[in-house]
């Protein structure tokens, strides 16, 4: 099993990023999809969900900014970010969760988001 995050980077304050997760070795399409983050000194909060039939969640902080996508052929998530703030910067990591039994998850290594003029 794979989880493998990439798009992260340094970016201005209003400006965008597109995160990617692929995942691999596993029935993507019958997993839940999650992504979240972690700054510095603060706990890991979840930042975004979409569900095995495509329904999206976001936490208040990121709402009508973050939009979490899938694409089940290709085994993909996105997480397109954008008018990002500094306290957006984090390291961001994808996780997935079986539909079925949530104990069954998988995280990904993570991709760091700077937020910074």
């Amino acid at each position: 099993v794979q989880l493998v995050e990439s798009g992260g980077g340094l970016v201005q304050p209003g400006g965008s990023l597109r995160l990617s997760c692929v995942a691999s070795g596993f029935t993507f399409m019958t997993y839940a999809m999650n992504w979240h983050r972690q700054a510095p000194g603060k706990e890991r909060e979840l930042v975004a969900s979409i569900s095995a039939g495509g329904i999206t969640t976001y936490a208040d902080s990121v709402k009508g900014r973050f939009t979490i996508s899938r694409d089940n052929a290709n085994n993909t998530m996105n997480l397109q970010m954008n008018s990002l703030k500094p306290e957006d910067t984090a390291v961001y990591y994808c996780r997935a969760v079986y539909s079925k039994d949530t104990a069954t998850q998988y995280w990904g290594q993570a991709t760091q988001v700077t937020v910074s003029s």
